[in-house]
């Protein structure tokens, strides 16, 4: 199938994805969301994809969700991020990641579902959940703290600050830091190194892994679900987006929390 948000570029077993959305850096629309998780879903069901890398185009991994579609439902189905977490979720072959430049909201919480993460040395990693008015997605508020460590999880999901490659390398959230026009290259070297061994031993490696905390996965994002249905249109999430299209700092003094759960 032909894809315009995806470009899939398949050779000796490692399937390299990339997020094609350069003039949005890459942020995740309706279509994107369906592509990415109908991508996943051929090369999990394909025996000849043996591995597969995620990358962005241009010089941006994700900048998150779409925000000027982050009120407005589709009106030809069901939301795309729901199934696509289905699909990210129960990928049972090796993910690895490309980290090219910046990594917003789902181009953070994505990496927490990779297998491999690198980065470039100039990209950098923002949850900005708290500052939008709604709360952490993907089962980022299990994962991230079981990966970091339940204090540095509340800062960066506190403050929404920045978190440049060094620091991502210092707290886990990545394995290695490169310069950014070797990343690529060295990582499809490691996944060609992956994709060679014993396909039936990678997955039913990967399902192990999976299965580990394969419940607890699925408890946080039904939490996560109904927070963000219950946050999406309060008046704090009004302002962050208004701030944010005015191109202003958001300004929640006298704002109504709305923040009975």
């Amino acid at each position: 199938m032909s894809r315009t948000r995806v470009i899939e570029t398949l050779e000796d077993g490692v399937l390299l994805l990339t997020l094609n959305r350069p003039e949005r850096k890459n942020a995740f629309d309706e279509i994107m969301w369906r592509e990415t998780r109908d991508a996943l879903a051929e090369a999990q069901e394909n025996d000849a994809v043996r591995c597969v890398v995620v990358t962005g185009a241009g010089d941006a991994f994700s900048a998150g969700q779409d925000l000027g579609q982050m009120a407005a439902p589709p009106k030809d189905g069901p939301p795309g991020f729901p199934t696509f977490m289905d699909r990210l979720v129960g990928f049972d072959k090796p993910l690895l990641a490309a980290v090219n430049g910046v990594g917003v909201g789902i181009g953070l919480t994505l990496l927490l579902h990779c297998d491999v993460v690198w980065m470039a040395e100039n990209a950098r990693l923002r949850a900005p959940f708290v500052t939008l008015g709604v709360v952490p997605e993907a089962a980022s508020s299990y994962l991230l703290p079981l990966q970091i460590g339940h204090q540095r999880a509340a800062e960066l999901l506190f403050l929404a600050e920045w978190i440049d490659a060094p620091r991502a390398l210092e707290l886990g959230l990545t394995t290695r830091v490169l310069p950014r026009e070797s990343l690529l290259p060295e990582l499809r070297a490691l996944a060609a190194k992956i994709a060679a061994q014993p396909l039936g031993s990678l997955r039913w490696t990967k399902r192990m892994l999976l299965a580990v905390r394969k419940d607890e996965i699925a408890a946080a994002r039904a939490r996560e679900d109904a927070g963000f249905v219950a946050r999406v249109g309060s008046p704090e999430n009004q302002e962050a987006l208004r701030a944010f299209l005015e191109k202003r700092p958001a300004d929640f003094r006298g704002v109504p929390p709305t923040d009975r759960a």
